[in-house]
């Protein structure tokens, strides 16, 4: 059977800190564990916008300032929580940008490497001891983590040449290393699990970052292959909440492609499995953060 909103079981007494929460992805997967009954943090760049998103959602939803390209906004979003929170059941690594023109975070990282993986490690290892028992860490990564996708070690800033699918395929293949390496971690400290998940191709406000041709053809395009963000939320959802879930799963759309469709378990690529790559990375994160995982 279809996996659909009406599966979440009830949140009560659950907390759920959710990045990038004001507009697409983020928002509907904000909204729907609201309203199964989670207490919800948006955790946002524009605080504004945040407000505005948290005001039309029903349930106990408040706003917290994270701005994932600054790391001293990072840490301030982390001691805030400890200020306003005991523990927190699920942490969900939404947030992110993608096909950005050649920026940097202001640490002077790759805007997207920076923004959807350093930032998210950096969070992720800052409130990790606030996690309960049984909680769930869900990192969303997306279809491109297989195009022109690697970890280049050798230029991870792309400061030689850069290219803004490639830089954008290398974040969302470090989410899914993260993912797999810091499962791998928790298994051996107690029941906090990490899960990864991808929304398929959504119709959301990513698309206007990408170049020029793509934004062009998206109004004739999106209908054909791309989905609502209420269904591209869908996955994180299922990863999220549903019991039958295991630690280091995928959950991505089940339609040709996974483009579009209902959740369920999906494989990743090839490369995004490779141990020594992973536990790299993992060291090189801590490295660029200063980052240290108390697991």
């Amino acid at each position: 059977m279809n996996w659909t909103e009406r599966d979440i079981p009830d949140q009560s007494g659950r907390v759920a800190v959710v990045t990038g929460a004001n507009t697409g992805l983020g928002y509907e997967t904000a909204r729907a564990l609201a309203e199964h009954g989670a207490s919800v943090v948006l955790a946002v760049r524009d605080v504004e916008k945040g407000e505005q998103a948290a005001a039309r959602m029903t349930g106990d939803v408040t706003v917290r300032q994270l701005d994932l390209s600054s790391l001293e906004s990072v840490r301030a979003a982390a001691a805030g929580l400890r200020e306003t929170h005991a523990g927190i059941d699920l942490l969900i690594n939404n947030a992110g940008v993608m096909y950005t023109p050649r920026q940097t975070t202001a640490d002077g990282f790759e805007l997207q490497f920076g923004t959807n993986h350093l930032g998210h490690f950096a969070f992720t290892g800052l409130v990790l001891d606030l996690l309960r028992p049984d909680s769930r860490v869900v990192t969303v990564s997306s279809v491109a983590h297989r195009i022109r996708a690697a970890i280049h070690f050798d230029d991870l800033q792309w400061e030689r040449s850069y290219s803004r699918v490639a830089a954008y395929g290398q974040s969302k293949l470090a989410n899914l290393m993260f993912t797999y390496e810091l499962q791998r971690r928790l298994a051996q400290h107690g029941t906090t699990i990490a899960v990864a998940a991808h929304p398929g191709v959504s119709d959301t406000e990513l698309v206007r970052n990408a170049p020029a041709a793509v934004r062009a053809l998206n109004p004739l395009l999106a209908p054909l292959v791309t989905q609502k963000a209420s269904m591209g939320a869908l996955p994180t959802l299922r990863a999220a909440v549903d019991p039958a879930v295991l630690g280091g799963q995928f959950y991505g759309p089940d339609g040709m492609g996974q483009y579009r469709g209902h959740p369920q378990v999906v494989a990743s690529s090839p490369d995004s499995y490779d141990l020594a790559v992973q536990q790299r990375l993992w060291t090189v994160s801590e490295d660029l953060t200063g980052v240290k995982f108390p697991v």
